[in-house]
Order: C-alpha cells, then sequence, then structure tokens
C-alpha cells in the first residue's frame, strides 16, 4: 500500500548496536519512488523513530546503549557514535539508585513514568519526564526503552488541560444558561458575550441564515448600529463553510470589506455552524486583534456553536409555538361560535368571549365547573334550549393526547323560530286555502244541484260569494308568489318618477265605506314631490298598510295616513288605533312566516307574508318601512320613499 513520507533522498540517521544478528546496520538510505515508499515495514519503523520528537534510548540488560535517536543527540549533547554500546553518562550518581530500581520494576513487567534529572553533555542538569517499558524481544525482556520529553512540556500540558477542564465547565455552566432563555434576542446576546469570555475573542456576533440571505442578529463589542445588516448567503465565510463540510472555519485574509472590520486591529475572524439535525441556523464568530486563536479556542468555538444551534432551534421553536398559541387563542376569541374547553372530568376549562354572550354566562362563572348545557357524545350534534330561551346546535370532538373536550355551540333560535314558524305558516296556509275552497265547492256545489230550485236573488248571491271567495284565494296566491320571489331577491321593480300623492289618494279612497267602525283621514302636505320608485308596487305597499290598520284595529277607531317631505325622502305613515305591536316584535313582524301571538292578533287570518313583502318592496326601490308605537295607543307604520328631485329650503316640514 502507498506510504506518503519525507521527499525522496533524506537521509535518516540512527545508532545501532550491530553485534546482534537481528539489528540491522545503524545507517540506513530511504528513498521515494514516485509517491511510494521504498523501504520496507522495518525501515519505515526506523525511520519513525528516528523522526521523533522525544529522545529515545534503547538500553539492554546491562544498561548499555543499544539506539540513541537523533532527539536523543539533541537533548543530551552526545552523538550516537558516542554511546553506542556503552553506558550513557546521562544519569547523576545521586540519581543512579532511583534509576535502578525503576529499570528493576519495568523488568518485572510495569511500566514507569517519573519526574526526574540527567545530565547534559556539557555538564548541566536537565529536567525531563521519562517514561520506560521494557525492550521485549519475543518473549523475553532483551532491555529497556526510555523516551524522555522536557518536564516543562509536562506542566504546559497539565496547564492546558486544565485550562481546558476549566474552559468545559464553565462552558457547560453558559450553555444551561442559554438553555434557560426562550426569548430568541436573549439567547443570542448571550451567546455573543460568552463567546469572548470562552475563547479570548475581542468581540463577536452571531447570524442567522434567513433563506438566501444572512442577517446580522446580535453583536458583543462592537458598534450596535451594525445589528440588522444583510448580505447574501452565497459571497459569505458561511457559504464557504457550508462548503467545506465543516463545523469551523478560521480566515485571516480578505477581512477589510467585511463589517467585522468596525473592530479595529482585526486580522482573524473564526467562525463556527450553530445547526441542529443538519439544519444550520446560522453561524457564531469570534473577531481576534490582539491576540491569535489556538486548537483550544476553535475547539471551545464548535462546541459553543453546537450548542448555540440548539439554544437557537429551541427559541425559534417556542417562538412559533407562542405564534401559533396567539393565533389560536385569536381564533378562539374572535370566533362567533361559543367555544369551551372541558377537561377531563368534565370541568370548564375555557370559555370564549362569544359562549359569554351566548348563554349570558360569563366565564368566572362557568369555568370549574359543568357547562350549563348537556354535552353530546363526540362527533355527535345536539339541540338545547337554554334557561333564557336560546337554542343551541352543540357539537363535540375529544383532544386525543390530552382526553380533554372541545365544545363548539352557536345560536339557532332564529332558524328555530323560523322553522317553527314555517310550520305554523304550512297550517296557516292550508286553513286559509281551504275556507274559501270549501265555500266555493259547496256554493258551486248548490247551484249545480238546486239551480232551477233557486231564485234570482239567490243565485246572483251564490255567484257573489263565489266571486268574493276566488278573488281572496287570488289574493293569498299573489302573496305566496311575492313571498317566494322576495325570499329568492327576485322581486323586479322599477325605478321612475311617480306621484306619490296620487297613489296615496288611490288607496284610501273608498276605504270609510268597508267599516262603519272606523273613520279614516288623510293628511298630505301641500306641494307632495314625486318620488323614485314602482307606482305599482307602492300600491301594493299602500294596500297591505291599509288592510293591517283595518285588520288590526277590530274595535274600529281612527285611520289616519300622512305624508311629508324629510330631507331628500319623503315619508308616508298610517296610524291606528288597534292592539299594538310589544317591542321585541316590531321588527319580527318583518319576516317571513312571523304572525306574532299579542292578545286579539291571532283571531285574525293571514300566512305571515304581508309585511315581509312590503318591506322587500320598499327596500327594492331604496326605501323602507318600518313599525312604531304609537303615545295614544296603536302602531304607526312609517314608509319611506327616495325623492324625484332635491326638496327645497322652503318646503313645509312635519
Amino acid at each position: 500500500m502507498p506510504r506518503t513520507l519525507p521527499p525522496p533522498g533524506i537521509t535518516v540517521t540512527a545508532a545501532y548496536r550491530t553485534d546482534l544478528p537481528t539489528h540491522p546496520p545503524h545507517r540506513v538510505h530511504y528513498g521515494v519512488v514516485g509517491d511510494e515508499w521504498a523501504g520496507s515495514d522495518d525501515e519505515i519503523a526506523r525511520a519513525a523513530l528516528a523522526s521523533s520528537p522525544n529522545a529515545v534510548v534503547a538500553l539492554d540488560r546491562d544498561q548499555s546503549v543499544l539506539v540513541w535517536n537523533a532527539a536523543a543527540e539533541r537533548v543530551f549533547g552526545w552523538s550516537a557514535e558516542e554511546v553506542v554500546g556503552r553506558r550513557a553518562p546521562i544519569v547523576p550518581d545521586e540519581l543512579t539508585t532511583e534509576h535502578t530500581a525503576a529499570l528493576e520494576r519495568v523488568r518485572t513487567g510495569e511500566p514507569v513514568s517519573l519526574r526526574t534529572r540527567r545530565l547534559h553533555s556539557n555538564g548541566t542538569l536537565l529536567d525531563l519526564r521519562v517514561d520506560i517499558s521494557a525492550l521485549r524481544l519475543g518473549s523475553a525482556v532483551g532491555g529497556y526503552v526510555c523516551v524522555y520529553h522536557p518536564a516543562l512540556a509536562d506542566h504546559v500540558a497539565r496547564e492546558r488541560v486544565a485550562r481546558r477542564a476549566r474552559l468545559v465547565r464553565r462552558l457547560t455552566d453558559v450553555v444551561g444558561d442559554i438553555n434557560s432563555e426562550l426569548e430568541l434576542s436573549a439567547v443570542l446576546d448571550r451567546i455573543s458575550a460568552s463567546l469572548t469570555e470562552l475563547t479570548g475573542a475581542d468581540a463577536g456576533g452571531f447570524v442567522l441564515i434567513e433563506g438566501e440571505r444572512l442577517r446580522l442578529v446580535s453583536t458583543y463589542q462592537l458598534p450596535a448600529s451594525i445589528r440588522g445588516t444583510t448580505t447574501e448567503l452565497r459571497t459569505s465565510l458561511v457559504d464557504k463553510l457550508l462548503r467545506t463540510g465543516k463545523t469551523v472555519l478560521l480566515e485571516s485574509h480578505g477581512l477589510d470589506d467585511l463589517v467585522w472590520a468596525r473592530l479595529s486591529g482585526l486580522h482573524t475572524i473564526a467562525l463556527g455552524l450553530a445547526a441542529v439535525g443538519g439544519r444550520p441556523y446560522g453561524a457564531l464568530y469570534a473577531l481576534f486583534a490582539n491576540r491569535t486563536p489556538g486548537h483550544l479556542e476553535l475547539e471551545l468555538l464548535e462546541l459553543l456553536a453546537g450548542h448555540a444551534g440548539i439554544a437557537v432551534g429551541n427559541a425559534v421553536a417556542y417562538q412559533e409555538a407562542v405564534r401559533q398559541r396567539a393565533h389560536e387563542r385569536a381564533v378562539f376569541d374572535a370566533s362567533a361560535d361559543g367555544i369551551a374547553l372541558l377537561d377531563q372530568a368534565g370541568r370548564v376549562v375555557r370559555w370564549n368571549p362569544a359562549a359569554a354572550e351566548l348563554t349570558a354566562l360569563p366565564g368566572e362563572s362557568v369555568i370549574g365547573g359543568p357547562p350549563p348545557f348537556p354535552v353530546p357524545g363526540a362527533g355527535e350534534k345536539g339541540t338545547f334550549q337554554l334557561d333564557n330561551g336560546r337554542w343551541l346546535d352543540v357539537v363535540s370532538a375529544q383532544i386525543e393526547e390530552t382526553g380533554e373536550v372541545v365544545v363548539d355551540f352557536r345560536d339557532v333560535t332564529a332558524a328555530k323560530e323560523l322553522e317553527e314558524a314555517k310550520d305554523l305558516f304550512l297550517a296557516t296556509t292550508s286553513h286559509e286555502l281551504r275556507t274559501p275552497i270549501t265555500i266555493v265547492r259547496g256554493f258551486a256545489s248548490t247551484l249545480d244541484s238546486r239551480w232551477d230550485k233557486m231564485n234570482d236573488p239567490e243565485r246572483r248571491s251564490a255567484v257573489h260569494t263565489i266571486a268574493e271567495r276566488a278573488r281572496s284565494l287570488g289574493e293569498l296566491m299573489d302573496h305566496l308568489l311575492l313571498g317566494a320571489r322576495a325570499g329568492a331577491d327576485e322581486l323586479k321593480v322599477r325605478i321612475e318618477e311617480f306621484d306619490l300623492a296620487e297613489r296615496i289618494e288611490g288607496a284610501t279612497l273608498g276605504l270609510p265605506a268597508l267599516s262603519d267602525r272606523h273613520r279614516v283621514e288623510v293628511d298630505l302636505a301641500e306641494g307632495l314631490p314625486y318620488v323614485l320608485g314602482d307606482a305599482l308596487a307602492t300600491d301594493i305597499i299602500l294596500g297591505q298598510l291599509l288592510e293591517n290598520a283595518f285588520k288590526y284595529s277590530p274595535r274600529g277607531g281612527l285611520i289616519s295616513v300622512g305624508a311629508w317631505p324629510e330631507e331628500d325622502n319623503v315619508v308616508v305613515v298610517v296610524d291606528d288605533e288597534g292592539v299594538g305591536i310589544a317591542p321585541p316584535d316590531r321588527e319580527r313582524i318583518f319576516e317571513r312566516f312571523v304572525q306574532v301571538d299579542s292578545g286579539d292578533r291571532r283571531r285574525f287570518g293571514g300566512v305571515g307574508l304581508g309585511l315581509y313583502i312590503v318591506r322587500s318592496l320598499a327596500r327594492a326601490q331604496g326605501g323602507d318601512v318600518s313599525a312604531h308605537p304609537r303615545p295614544e295607543g296603536g302602531t304607526r307604520m312609517r314608509l319611506v320613499l327616495r325623492c324625484a328631485a332635491p326638496i327645497r329650503s322652503d318646503t313645509p316640514m312635519r
């Protein structure tokens, strides 16, 4: 297998005993042929020995030198030729006993490492550490191998290990401190500050990866004004680091154009990738102006960057969770449906504003107890009426992970009332249809079977009754048709100028003859302006309002009609002295199929479409109609239509 070693032609010198047949000559020349090392495995081993930075001395059992490498020559000052084959004069007399005892321990199979002193060829004493092990030739101990290195190196190594241990302990504290914080900005500031403490950097910062760009989100010992700086990822050191596949990068060139150059004297940047699970979140920058980072600093940077990735990932996840909770809270609070969250015991733990409004029960009176209605099983729907009269549709769903139950409920009172009104409408319509049909059928049958036995007045009376009932049926069918069209928003009206005063006079003409218990008065403002709308639709409106005034004033009284201009409109009112309308019903009477059960009003026929049609026709013309009480008793129906032309300022107002 190819071995890469020093360049061709290098000569490595080592001295060996030659009186043992197993030992090769003490001087060997190694060469390189192409990219392959030309020596044998033994030759490579000897080359490695000769290249060792530590002094290696091999002794036989009589302590004569077998191997004296180049490092030994440098450390002790004697050449290999001077010491090989005899005892090396490096052990001071006062340490001979120590040396002999150490070799004896090694001979029995126990390696020895001790700090000691040895003599240099110039007579000075050297503070060294020696590691002594047995030199085995097969299964026998043929001597000893002593490896010497300066005691100062041990001290430096120990200091380095101790410093690393201190910094790692501090890193552990820093990581715990960082992970205890969940706000992203606070996490990043702590990371940047801790970076300079651990690595000895003069300043630091953290950049977040946001798609194809980087954003500087945290700095330490740098101007605050550079926060928020962005740049393209592909031209950054972070991209260079990502392309290397490593987690740490050291850069000392081309720093003047970077934002980090705000640090005076900047000469080196070290950056570590902050990533979790293969996803890079950003990078941690350590900036050096007064010192140069070593391996330990880079190692700590790498460790801190890794933990920073975890901390940033946690903070990002936390912020996302906060946003999600805020979103859920907003949906929960803004929902038009009532929403309740129940614990496993069925107690309310959350109660949104709509729930409080629908049930008239504030959260503090409900939380901790059961909801004020039965809860159907998961996936089922129930309809319940509250004590306040409201009807609710209630559905529920269980959260499998927690065992909690989400209950959603909405007000279906209007739908329930509409359903009841429809039932009433069907019953009423059946009655309203059956009565005239029965009468028509009866009189027609009588005419058919007894025509010859009836005189002319009797026949005329029967035909008149049939005609009146047929007219009633026609009006009922017209109402049903108009109501259906209004419900489908298909009412068609023409918008044109017409004389409203003329329509009012036509609608009220002949009314006094209809009832001897009612009086009719009409009061129209002088010069009543023309209005915009549909004359035929207005006739229907006026006819229905007048019919209601008569119908719901069974004891008689005054029916008054008035009209006057008001701003850019014309107001028409129809007043009666009848049974009146209760305040809660003054809007409901304009809904489809509604017939208010108030006093004697249920004694009157109808299918509950008249006023619904009236309002639909009025609004289709750009006007409106509403119901109001009269101070003297009874009802005022108020119709508003648009003027065809602006009203003069001198027009009388009422």
